[in-house]
């Protein structure tokens, strides 16, 4: 098993380079840290990669890049995910700083990059728009939960978290409370995508540079349920749900087994359960009609 200790960047393909590129620098706030003809690389405050945009005909989802440890050898992590029927290929020019990578699919085809060793970026001047603190987490749709779940548990070391009913599962790769999510959907594919905050006056700006920028909320500020953060969500250029968020539960050690003690946390102590009925989220309103329709969802509860 690979034990994964963090989420590094999402990689995406984009029909509209320009416009994206724009969003994510001008109004995100990342930081474009190297472009090529056809790809643009853009780091958060921390210095670390984010996102990185490829030139190509559809939007959508390519791949997401973890960190393993530093000292991890890439070719020996191949080799184990050779023997458990994976076709792991090395990428000699996957991003600046840090060109070599191990990709694979996982059982539904979601591309993953592994990375080992320290890579940051120098991006310390003043950045424009929101400038987020590093990409927290990102949320996929599956056809089958429990098998994803599994797998990215037994391949990569990630642990189950919460459940929503049997249809979204959260798991984690660190003490925060989610690093990736699965939703049942028609197809494997991105739901959405999250920066983390600072606090609420961050929150506060962000939705104010939002606003400044005609970008519309389409949900939010709302205290979640599961992971209990505070989020707001909109659309990119190219339709993607972006999610903002700060105070994400944290789990400070695995022996303890529940999450760090909140006044608003409805069990005491807080363990990783399964979620069922309404409401989940401890104040805010629902979610916009258009963020349901845009996603094919028919009630708030499929959303978290």
């Amino acid at each position: 098993m690979i034990a994964v200790k963090r989420l590094r960047h999402a990689r995406f393909e984009t029909p509209q380079m320009e416009r994206m590129l724009a969003h994510y620098r001008d109004v995100i706030g990342l930081a474009l840290v190297a472009q090529e003809k056809d790809r643009a690389f853009l780091a958060a405050e921390s210095g670390q990669l984010a996102l990185v945009l490829e030139r190509g005909p559809q939007p959508r989802l390519l791949a997401l890049g973890f960190d393993v440890a530093p000292d991890a050898s890439l070719p020996e992590l191949a080799r184990g995910l050779g023997e458990a029927g994976l076709r792991p290929a090395m990428l000699e020019d996957a991003t600046p700083g840090a060109p070599q990578a191990l990709r694979f699919a996982d059982l539904e085809g979601r591309g993953v990059e592994l990375f080992a060793g320290h890579h940051f970026h120098d991006n310390r001047q003043p950045l424009p728009g929101i400038a987020p603190l590093k990409l927290g987490h990102v949320a996929n749709y599956t056809a089958d939960p429990e098998a994803v779940a599994r797998f990215w548990g037994e391949q990569l070391g990630f642990r189950v978290s919460d459940w929503i009913e049997d249809r979204f599962v959260f798991l984690r790769c660190s003490h925060e409370h989610h690093t990736v999510n699965f939703t049942r959907g028609p197809h494997a594919g991105l739901n959405h995508m999250a920066f983390a905050l600072r606090d609420a006056g961050h929150m506060h700006r962000a939705c104010d540079i939002l606003g400044g920028q005609k970008v519309k909320i389409l949900w939010g500020p709302v205290r979640h349920g599961p992971g209990h953060n505070v989020a707001c969500y909109h659309r990119d250029p190219d339709g993607h749900i972006v999610e903002l968020f700060y105070d994400l539960d944290s789990m400070t050690d695995e022996a303890l087994g529940f999450w760090d003690p909140r006044p608003w946390h409805r069990d005491r102590p807080q363990r990783p359960k399964v979620w069922t009925g309404l409401p989940r989220d401890v104040w805010g309103l629902p979610p916009s009609p258009e963020f349901l329709e845009m996603y094919r969802l028919q009630l708030p509860e499929d959303v978290t």
